[in-house]
């Protein structure tokens, strides 16, 4: 686990941010963090268009999911969603702008 998160608290994001990237530095974690939040967001049409509301039950098996199974076995590290919950979802659709605008690698 990164250093820096094991003796800090993050005051802002932005000062996460860095350090959340670090720990998605896997090809493999990052794409099945896109998958999750992708699929997310089209479950969530659904659930909206078809107003099938128990589907909202499934959203953060959905979006954490794809992110624990890139943590565990491409990245080898501790999920950030443990330790700081609020930062590592806002994390989640940053970096999947960040890749989408060609920021971050994808």
């Amino acid at each position: 686990m990164n250093p820096v998160a094991n003796s800090h608290s993050f005051n802002s994001f932005a000062e996460f941010y860095p350090y959340y990237l670090s720990e998605h530095q896997n090809d493999s974690c990052r794409r099945l963090h896109y998958a999750g939040s992708t699929l997310v967001v089209l479950l969530l049409v659904y659930v909206l268009l078809s107003q099938a509301w128990l589907w909202l039950l499934a959203l953060p098996l959905v979006g954490y999911g794809f992110a624990w199974v890139g943590h565990f076995f491409f990245e080898h590290n501790k999920p950030a969603t443990f330790k700081y919950p609020l930062y590592s979802l806002m994390g989640d659709w940053v970096m999947l702008r960040d890749a989408l605008t060609g920021r971050i690698r994808f």
